[in-house]
């Protein structure tokens, strides 16, 4: 008899777990979520506080504003959340690596993370290295705490899981998929304010409709994204030459 297969499962660590599952409840994912196709666990980092106040931060050693999450309280949590150890150990923060696409395929198809929504002023290093997190970012900017950024993440993970998406092509044909930006999208009606559907979109020649709009989508990433322009160029194969076979 062939083992069950667990679903992909989030386990969010944070002070807000009444946050959860917030706009991951609702669309697809919360679709997903009630069906089953994945699981979401939010756990309450005082949970492993040791005081009666249910204490979790304290001052920066060295000075400064603000205070840090201590190592011992989150140290226990993420222990307290026993998962099996192929699961990434993530931490959302603005120092991280820059989440991409790439990466959310790699975690869509792993067991599903563990991540610790960080907050105050920042985690305590030692038990970032002592648990092996991940630091883990979704832009340069800065936030009141990770569980906007969890949530980011785990809607873009959940999107690709077999089985959420109706259509395969809906998560391979879009921004990044293959690191340019998305063609322009047009429906119904055919001229709005004055403006057509361009023409080649209605022409019914699926070749000359896919060249299109890889040249858009070149033009587009070129134009707004010329970081992703020049990845893409550097990381091209020259063009064979016909005359040499």
């Amino acid at each position: 008899m062939a083992a069950e297969t667990k679903p992909w499962r989030a386990t969010v660590l944070t002070l807000f777990p009444d946050m959860f599952p917030g706009p991951l409840g609702v669309s697809l994912a919360g679709k997903a979520l009630a069906s089953g196709l994945w699981a979401l666990e939010a756990r309450d980092i005082r949970d492993s506080a040791a005081d009666r106040h249910r204490s979790v931060d304290d001052t920066p050693a060295g000075g400064g504003p603000g205070m840090v999450l201590r190592a011992d309280v989150l140290a226990d949590a993420i222990d307290a959340a026993n998962i099996a150890p192929d699961r990434p150990r993530l931490l959302m923060s603005p120092r991280g690596r820059p989440l991409t696409q790439a990466k959310i395929m790699e975690l869509a198809t792993g067991a599903g993370p563990l991540i610790v929504c960080g907050r105050f002023e920042g985690v305590d290093q030692r038990v970032i290295e002592a648990r092996r997190l991940e630091e883990v970012s979704i832009g340069d900017y800065v936030l009141s705490g990770g569980e906007i950024a969890a949530m980011v993440l785990i809607d873009a993970c959940v999107r690709l899981l077999p089985g959420v998406m109706g259509k395969l092509a809906s998560g391979a044909d879009e921004s990044f998929s293959e690191g340019l930006l998305e063609y322009p999208q047009y429906t119904r009606p055919q001229e709005f304010e004055g403006q057509p559907i361009p023409e080649i979109l209605l022409s019914g020649d699926h070749a000359r409709v896919a060249a299109w709009r890889r040249a858009e989508a070149v033009a587009l990433t070129r134009a707004r994204r010329p970081d992703l322009s020049a990845a893409r160029t550097r990381g091209q194969k020259p063009p064979k030459n016909p005359t040499k076979g």
